[in-house]
């Protein structure tokens, strides 16, 4: 039932937003009563943390099973995390919407914990860039900090736009976006 409460408000905070939607809309999707939402989370944000956890949480996962992969180059791994970030969108398209767009109505707490796992996972790319510089896999110039922002700017903003239906499959839109990484900071 936990999983349905969160199935359901995903699908409607995606629609009407986290401060329009109400418990009431959330156990009326579900037929069910406040009672039962209550036994499972003690408040709308309470929901929220659990989704946004939920979402940052397997995304640690992904990229930590990545990087553990030692056949692979830091230019693959790139290429993996970019394609887990967009095939995230396609299978959790909703909840990534509900990651980027929602965090604002998390109280300070709750906004600080997810925005270290948040810093967690753009300090492991940075270092995976900082790695690649010195592997002479990317231009050792590179301002990996900023690669790194640019890098999550292109791939996050791709909930609002990406269609998984679209003439590009995830794959594809990921090839894309990383050839255009690699002509930027791949070393000649």
């Amino acid at each position: 039932m936990k999983e349905r409460i969160t199935e359901h408000s995903i699908r409607l905070f995606e629609k009407k937003g986290f401060s329009e939607t109400s418990i009431q809309d959330i156990v009326d999707s579900l037929g069910v009563t406040k009672g039962t939402f209550y036994y499972y989370f003690s408040s709308k944000e309470e929901l929220l943390m659990d989704i946004h956890l939920g979402y940052i949480d397997e995304l640690l996962v992904l990229q930590e099973r990545i990087f553990k992969d030692a056949s692979k180059s830091c230019k693959e791994k790139l290429f993996e995390i970019v394609f887990v970030l967009l095939s995230d969108i396609k299978n959790r398209g909703p909840a990534a919407k509900i990651f980027f767009r929602e965090l604002k109505n998390l109280n300070e707490e709750r906004s600080v914990l997810i925005n270290s796992k948040r810093d967690q996972f753009r300090l492991n790319i940075e270092e995976l860039i900082r790695r690649g510089m010195e592997k002479d896999e990317f231009r050792p110039d590179l301002n990996a900090s900023i690669i790194t922002f640019g890098i999550l700017g292109i791939t996050n903003w791709s909930y609002q736009w990406f269609n998984p239906e679209g003439v590009c499959t995830d794959r594809e839109v990921a090839e894309i976006f990383v050839e255009m990484i690699f002509k930027g900071i791949q070393e000649n």
